[in-house]
């Protein structure tokens, strides 16, 4: 039986696959689009099998089944979800033994050493999973209402409409909005997103980035709405928590790009919400990329236990951080 196991991150933007043998090094990546079932169904599960063929490449590897995956997909919500892409891995072989988890849970695992507590992603979309010490598992799929980048861009535009009508006041948001969509006027911008005949904006999330900045440097519009949807997300950090039966202490984990943003702003709000429900929470960044709780827990399929040892060699030999960018 193969020695390697392989761990998935199927997400929103991208998707990347990791090849690492059973100490925790990292032999060989792949990257490909999205692969959320929900949207484009085929295409999603053509970047999977192009993710995987390119880290199996990477490592040298042939065509011979590994010792065990974790797919953690967004898009895993249901059961019939599960039931589609268990099916897929089990047509291609990847694997002796495949398990597909929510891409929620994937983080989560990738969070800590321990695995355990609440964490929030906040990309593209976002989610929230929760684990209790005793195993007790919980994610936030459809539950979830506070989402990720592209929300947040909705969000701003809708404030630059607002004050350039007078129905809210003026906001720094205007002028960065403006230049990163080229357009000399408001007016010239709603035209360009909504005219007949128009192209959908490409990566609108990517105005989350403007949004955040602005907030930062104390714009009252730009501060109100992300310290609002951090305190949204908190929300739902707590429900993770209840569902789980977590009280007191524990810990609070965030991941994605928009929580990446040298901007505090959000992630004080979310913790500001959860401690003021639990205040013994403790919050850290997620100790690895959302991928590495994939592999975590195809090593752990594996019959490995994945101590400090197993963190520190897979940050030892973590890809370069371009594969992750979005």
């Amino acid at each position: 039986m193969s020695e390697l196991v392989l761990g998935i991150d199927a997400g929103n933007t991208k998707t990347i696959a990791l090849v690492a043998d059973l100490s925790g090094q990292v032999l060989g990546w792949g990257r490909a689009g999205r692969s959320n079932i929900y949207v484009q169904p085929a295409r999603a599960l053509a970047a999977l099998e192009t993710a995987v063929a390119r880290a199996r490449a990477s490592a040298g590897l042939g065509d011979a089944p590994l010792r065990a995956l974790t797919l953690s997909a967004a898009g895993a919500d249901w059961p019939e979800d599960f039931d589609v892409l268990e099916a897929e891995l089990r047509r291609w072989k990847w694997a002796e033994q495949a398990s597909v988890v929510n891409d929620a849970v994937g983080a989560l695992r990738a969070g800590s050493l321990a695995g355990t507590g609440v964490t929030v992603v906040c990309g593209t979309s976002a989610g929230i999973a929760a684990r209790s010490p005793q195993g007790e598992i919980w994610h936030s799929s459809y539950w979830q209402e506070p989402e990720g980048a592209t929300q947040l861009a909705e969000y701003a535009l809708r404030a630059v409409y607002r004050a350039e009508l007078g129905i809210d006041p003026p906001t720094g948001l205007t002028a960065p909005v403006l230049a990163h969509f080229g357009c000399p006027d408001v007016g010239a911008l709603l035209h360009s997103l909504t005219r007949r005949g128009r192209r959908l904006a490409p990566h609108l999330g990517r105005l989350a980035r403007v949004l955040l900045d602005q907030a930062d440097a104390g714009d009252s519009i730009s501060l109100h709405i992300v310290q609002s949807h951090g305190a949204s997300l908190g929300d739902y950090a707590l429900a993770a928590a209840r569902k789980v039966g977590l009280v007191g202490d524990y810990l609070l984990t965030t991941s994605g790009g928009v929580m990446r943003h040298k901007s505090p702003v959000l992630r004080e709000a979310l913790l500001a919400q959860v401690q003021g429900e639990h205040p013994h929470v403790r919050w850290q960044a997620s100790h690895h990329e959302p991928v590495f709780g994939a592999l975590l827990l195809a090593l752990e399929g594996a019959g490995v236990t994945t101590d400090e040892a197993v963190f520190q060699r897979l940050e030892q030999t973590c890809p370069d951080e371009a594969l992750f960018l979005t």
